[in-house]
């Protein structure tokens, strides 16, 4: 247990996110996901586990994370198939904790878009998540320099 961080980030996820640099894609996916098939095609290699709801993964990760602001797809799910204006519960939740952290709104991704964007993806955590369309791309940010 380490003071500070979020107990919900393991070793193995907090290593991830500090390796990570700006423009680096983390993918947060659903249960049904491709997530140990696609994992093996990111620059990490393996697919990381946080077995909890989607937008549980989406606040500790982003307890730590900064979202890149110089992009307009810094924040993007995947689309419901055929209805790409639809929003599911667990993208309202997770585009939530996304707003909480001061990113901005989602955008769509088509399906077989998103798991392209994934394979190129630095990491995959694949969560606990059940519900249908639970599958989420963050581009990190910078961290500014202090204040002088």
């Amino acid at each position: 247990m380490l003071k500070g961080i979020n107990p919900n980030l393991n070793a193995d996820v907090l290593y991830a996110l500090r390796a990570m640099g700006h423009g680096d894609d983390l993918i947060i996916a659903d249960t049904n996901f491709p997530s140990d098939s696609i994992a093996r095609e990111t620059v990490l290699g393996q697919v990381l586990r946080i077995d909890l709801p989607a937008a549980e993964v989406a606040k500790a990760v982003l307890s730590v994370y900064p979202i890149d602001t110089f992009v307009d797809d810094a924040i993007a799910r995947m689309e419901v198939v055929g209805e790409p204006d639809t929003l599911m519960p667990v993208m309202k939740d997770v585009q939530a904790e996304v707003s909480a952290a001061g990113g901005g709104t989602m955008i769509s991704v088509e399906r077989f878009a998103f798991y392209e964007r994934a394979k190129n993806a630095y990491a995959v955590i694949q969560t606990g998540e059940r519900r249908f369309y639970g599958c989420f791309a963050i581009r990190k940010g910078v961290v500014p320099p202090d204040e002088a």
